[in-house]
């Protein structure tokens, strides 16, 4: 996606430890006419397959979701909320899954509502940032909790440096990014 280049190129800030930033179009402050661009360039990638419920896990993911789910004529958007911990009285009403933030270093559960998934679904997974796939496992374990089906995940952007998709192809998991980083060295992006 030749856009979301553009604006990794012009707006993205690298760190002093190499990370990119894209919190001023993506994940903090939102374009919304780039979030739109987003979701029609998913339905394209994944105008083929029969989706039922689209998935992403809170945040910047639900305005994916809501973005792309439009462009399937509004697809149900399904959001896994990030807890510390889960009471064990609502246990029986939530499906759950721990992942682990290597942004963050720490562990948090995912939970979703088990209402809004079920049996034989087919389930779209979103999300901004594909590294090590901790979070999209999570919700792949709650999918299957479920007795639902995945039939792909889209990445905004993918640190092809890390082995997140890797992981997600080698369990038959099908991974479409719509932007890829090579490298981030001294400073600068290296896309693919």
């Amino acid at each position: 996606m030749e856009l979301l280049k553009e604006k990794i190129k012009n707006e993205g800030r690298i760190t002093e430890d190499n990370i990119l930033r894209v919190d001023g179009f993506l994940n903090h402050q939102m374009d919304v006419n780039f979030i739109t661009e987003v979701g029609k360039e998913f339905k394209n990638k994944f105008e083929n397959e029969k989706i039922d419920k689209i998935l992403t896990i809170e945040s910047t993911g639900i305005a994916l979701g809501v973005a792309t789910s439009q462009q399937f004529g509004n697809l149900p958007l399904v959001f896994g909320k990030k807890v510390e911990r889960v009471s064990r009285q609502k246990e029986e009403y939530f499906y759950k899954s721990e992942v682990y933030s290597f942004t963050k270093q720490s562990i948090y559960n995912v939970i979703i509502d088990k209402r809004f998934i079920k049996k034989g679904e087919k389930i779209l997974i979103l999300d901004d940032f594909l590294a090590n796939a901790c979070a999209i496992f999570g919700l792949i374990d709650i999918v299957k909790q479920a007795g639902a089906e995945v039939v792909g995940v889209g990445v905004v952007i993918e640190k092809a440096f890390q082995d997140g998709r890797k992981h997600l192809e080698n369990k038959g998991v099908r991974v479409e990014a719509l932007a890829s980083i090579e490298k981030i060295e001294n400073g600068e992006v290296t896309l693919k």
